[in-house]
């Protein structure tokens, strides 16, 4: 054990942010990520274990903080250096301190073990082997090759060791001081979206180095993919619980589905056991030779341990589900020779032929000209030269991530309203509640929203227009996983055409019908999506491929085609995942209409009228009985894939 919080609790003013919460860090290479949606307090838990933010001590509960063997713990704060006239290789070579340090001891110590005897020998000798042992495990005997290779993955060159932290941008310098406490080997490892502005290629590195990575890690992440190619162990919080489940983080969504199915069933389960016991008792209750038999009943029921009806998902996420106000041509996006950039400066040429209905994902490592390529064809800056030209009727909806950042003293009901100036107050409120601003949250300046909340905003103005194509560029940035999962289904049911960037490899994997790779050695087209991508340019570190047979450069004939199998296999999948959507709306229908009926129970005109309440009680009953049905189906449909 390392690190254990025992009923931590954290509140800000009258605001709890959790409770009654556990969190250990068992093993010294634990690899654990931290989940939950945006503002349950992941952050603030990362937080209390770097010990900037305190529990909150209440005098009738006892929480506790356990530290084992006062680990080193490293979190990456806001970007402050202490001298930005120092440079590049200044500044990260202050993370090898303890390196150093070690190995001039070392080397101290070897004349006096050759000059000591007796006690004095074995007490420097435990030393020395002690400093050995660290020294190896801080990779005392590599550290100046793996400064270099994760300089390169990172994204600078050697020549930009001698430059001074004040000559590179903002976001570089949080690169900076990240490999600063990469570097510096923390025995708890601290990491807040560690994803989030690094390209795909960064990304993939960056996992293969936390894998192997030797002391504890701790990760907030959004990105599905990231976390399970690392971590072992997942603690989610939500209403204010944390809770532990073991494995990566497709173990973790399937245990706590088996686990809310389970508690569910045994729910219903024991409440159809009290109502059977309690009708036996009510039947039998005024007969003498039953009196023993009821008391029984009745003790029975009360040594019952209920089973609490469990909490239901918190899937709540923006609805942005519509349909183009027109429909384009076959023919959308066509492309010859054009050249990106910025004035003189050329960055690529691109060649395209975008038909209707495409989702083409954009990828590449940072700088290649990804985010310039969606500026161009969008308009906002010109073309070097080439051509391009969009199809009849093509009306375009353009996020990129500068609209994140807007800002405004505008409420958000006056913002959008001022955008729209047609439309009436509930027209306005309708629109804005559908992405999550609902009451009061209308009235929230537009300059304290989060980076999710103002994304959400603008993507409210750009779908309120019902574009038939969108140009989006890194849109899941600041999204929580619920929100990604509601993206990816609104832009695979879109009936329009997508052309975005994302470093997300699992969102690409899951909408992308073809993906355009930049690179700074050319630009290639995989007209098939991920798999296409994936199995021609080989493994891909962390993205599972859907075949693990070995593929050469396929010829177009060859991607065309498909056999009989493949198409009926299709089919089949399709026809499966009809069923578990029908069968997942089922459920959702089935828990609201119990929900209503126990608002029915408590409504006050029903309080005396037994019959009336027999009749919603029967209601409940069945509805609660298919429910338990649906849900076994829909466990099993889902266990076929």
């Amino acid at each position: 054990m390392i690190y254990q919080m025992k009923n931590g609790r954290v509140m800000f003013a009258a605001d709890t942010v959790f409770e009654h919460a556990d969190f250990e860090i068992r093993n010294k290479n634990d690899k654990i990520a931290v989940v939950g949606r945006n503002g349950a307090g992941k952050t603030t838990l990362l937080k209390v274990i770097a010990g900037i933010v305190p529990l909150t001590k209440t005098d009738d509960e006892d929480s506790s903080v356990t530290i084992v063997s006062s680990p080193v713990i490293g979190y990456l704060r806001q970007i402050s250096f202490d001298d930005t006239s120092l440079t590049l290789d200044e500044e990260i070579r202050k993370a090898f301190l303890v390196i150093l340090t070690e190995k001039e001891r070392i080397d101290e110590l070897v004349p006096l073990m050759e000059n000591a005897s007796g006690d004095e020998a074995e007490k420097l000798a435990a030393e020395y082997t002690r400093l050995m042992d660290d020294f190896r495990d801080r990779g005392g005997y590599y550290y100046e090759k793996e400064y270099d290779a994760m300089l390169t993955s990172f994204g600078f060159a050697q020549s930009d060791k001698s430059r001074k932290l004040s000559e590179f941008s903002g976001g570089q310098q949080t690169k900076i001081a990240f490999m600063k406490l990469l570097l510096s080997k923390p025995d708890i490892l601290l990491l807040d979206e560690p994803t989030n502005h690094l390209d795909m290629s960064t990304i993939m590195w960056l996992e293969d180095y936390l894998k192997n990575y030797s002391r504890a890690v701790v990760i907030v992440s959004h990105d599905r993919m990231f976390l399970d190619r690392i971590v072992n162990v997942v603690y989610e919080i939500t209403y204010g619980n944390v809770t532990r489940f073991a494995g990566n983080y497709t173990d973790y969504v399937r245990q706590k589905k088996e686990r809310y199915e389970k508690q569910l069933k045994d729910h219903i389960a024991q409440q159809k056991e009290i109502k059977r016991l309690t009708e036996l008792v009510e039947r039998f209750k005024n007969k003498p030779s039953k009196v023993a038999m009821t008391r029984s009943k009745l003790k029975q029921i009360e040594h019952m341990e209920l089973v609490a009806r469990p909490a239901d998902f918190d899937t709540k996420s923006f609805h942005a589900a519509f349909s183009p106000k027109m429909q384009t041509g076959k023919d959308v996006l066509y492309i010859k020779d054009l050249v990106i950039g910025y004035g003189d400066k050329k960055i690529a040429t691109v060649n395209l032929d975008l038909k209707k209905g495409s989702r083409l994902a954009v990828i590449g490592d940072n700088g290649v000209g990804k985010s310039t390529f969606l500026k161009t064809i969008a308009g906002v800056i010109p073309k070097i030269s080439g051509d391009f030209r969009f199809g009849a009727n093509v009306q375009i909806g353009y996020f990129d991530q500068q609209m994140a950042q807007y800002t405004s003293d505008k409420t958000v009901f006056d913002d959008f309203h001022d955008t729209y100036p047609t439309l009436t107050n509930t027209q306005v409120r309708d629109t804005l509640g559908a992405f999550l601003f609902t009451q009061d949250e209308v009235f929230k300046d537009v300059s304290v929203l989060s980076g999710g909340e103002k994304v959400r905003l603008c993507l409210a103005k750009i779908f309120y227009e019902k574009p038939n194509v969108l140009i989006l560029d890194e849109p899941t940035n600041h999204m929580d996983m619920i929100g990604k999962e509601t993206l990816e289904a609104m832009l695979s049911g879109f009936e329009g055409t997508v052309i975005y960037v994302s470093h997300d490899r699992y969102f690409v994997k899951k909408t992308a019908t073809a993906i355009l790779d930049m690179r700074s050695d050319g630009i290639k087209l995989y007209p098939f999506g991920w798999d296409d991508y994936a199995g021609t340019v080989g493994t891909v570190p962390g993205v599972p491929l859907s075949s693990k047979t070995e593929r050469k450069e396929p010829s177009p004939s060859f991607h065309v085609s498909s056999s009989q199998a493949e198409r009926l296999a299709g089919k089949e999948e399709e026809k499966r995942q009809r069923r578990l959507n029908k069968l997942e709306d089922e459920i959702t229908a089935l828990e609201d209409s119990i929900e209503e009926l126990r608002q029915e129970l408590c409504k006050p005109e029903y309080a005396s009228d037994f019959e009336k309440l027999a009749q919603i009680q029967e209601d409940i009953d069945n509805n609660e009985a298919k429910l338990l049905e649906t849900m076994e189906a829909w466990e099993q449909l889902g266990s076929q894939e």
